[in-house]
């Protein structure tokens, strides 16, 4: 008995702390590096007056948040959506309109945002999810080509010259109005938006919903057999994925000033799938960290050459060959070897 696992707790702990705490402690503490090095970053942004790399790091974290609706779907569902675009340039298209022809202001823009995409993100999910593997892959795809095509063709939206002329808004907060032409006011409020959808993610992943999608993404069939139906589950996730894209695009025309059909392209889907490849799957602190990354190569390698996108994809292809889970993963790794040995003392 002196050799059982249950009287060498040391041992006990050894097996389980890699795994199972570190997912949870050594996420928020990802998480808190991330805020403190962006807090860090606005800062000094702000002393030297750079307001390109304010604005290019507003960018980031806009994008963001389309990527970790991508990982809701691909990480936490097992659904990969290469349209998620689709929705990113609905909200940014619902948004500016709102903003230059209605006047609604910063809150009524993503509030009606949202709720003009609901319906579109509905009758999407009710035809995509019913597909599944590569099929469900191209009807995404084909649906945000024809979401895309229409607008490109619809004059009233600026066809594809896009459209410009978007106001710069005041975001109201009871007794305080946030100018949003300040570029390091901008950057800080959509750095406390995505803290909060981040931890709103988490939260709602913790649940029996976010568990149920879990077991659906690992195993579909015996979810059904235990009585609960998929396709709800799983069309409420792609909603919940729409919505999270479409509020993400619903700021890009207040940082840019203009919207244009590129929002809605093949490659803004294709990159959004990048950055939570390059983050980690399932982490939704790794998608955050994956836009930063390819916003940040992106920008230095189009400095030394036109062609960068060869160069992120080699770097991409080289991340998914030595990093198959990611940065994220990459840090857990190394963290579990870290602690192991201590566990075990």
């Amino acid at each position: 008995m002196s050799d059982s696992v249950e009287s060498r707790p040391g041992a006990a702990a050894g097996r389980k702390r890699p795994g199972g705490p570190f997912r949870h402690v050594g996420a928020r503490g990802v998480a808190g590096i991330f805020l403190v090095a962006a807090l860090v970053f606005a800062a000094v942004g702000a002393a030297a007056g750079n307001v390109f790399y304010l604005r290019l790091g507003t960018e980031a974290l806009i994008l963001s948040g389309l990527a970790m609706s991508v990982d809701l779907l691909l990480g936490y569902t097992g659904l990969l959506s290469l349209g998620q675009a689709m929705f990113f340039g609905l909200g940014a298209y619902a948004s500016a309109v709102l903003l230059r022809d209605y006047h609604t202001g910063f809150w009524g823009a993503l509030v009606l945002t949202e709720l003009l995409v609901v319906p579109v993100a509905v009758v999407a999910g009710a035809i995509a999810i019913r597909a599944r593997g590569v099929y469900f892959i191209l009807i995404t795809f084909g649906l945000a080509q024809v979401i895309g095509k229409v607008i490109y063709n619809t004059r009233w939206l600026g066809g594809s010259d896009g459209m410009v002329g978007i106001p710069v808004v005041h975001a109201p907060f009871g007794i305080f109005r946030l100018d949003l032409g300040n570029p390091v006011s901008f950057f800080l409020l959509v750095l406390a938006i995505v803290a909060v959808l981040y931890v709103a993610l988490g939260y709602l992943m913790n649940t029996p919903f976010g568990r149920t999608l879990g077991a659906i993404r690992s195993n579909e069939s015996r979810v059904r057999y235990l009585g609960f139906d998929p396709w709800r589950y799983k069309l409420a996730a792609y909603v919940l994925a729409g919505m999270l894209a479409a509020f993400s695009g619903a700021l890009y025309p207040m940082l840019r000033g203009f919207v244009s059909p590129e929002l809605m392209s093949f490659s803004m889907s294709a990159d959004a799938v990048i950055m939570v490849i390059l983050g980690g799957v399932g982490t939704l602190i790794g998608p955050i960290y994956g836009s930063v990354i390819l916003i940040g190569l992106k920008t230095l390698i189009s400095g030394w050459t036109e062609h960068h996108q060869i160069a992120i994809g080699i770097i991409f292809m080289l991340a998914v060959i030595f990093m198959p889970r990611g940065l994220i993963g990459l840090v857990a790794r190394r963290a579990s070897r870290v602690v192991r040995p201590e566990a075990d003392q």
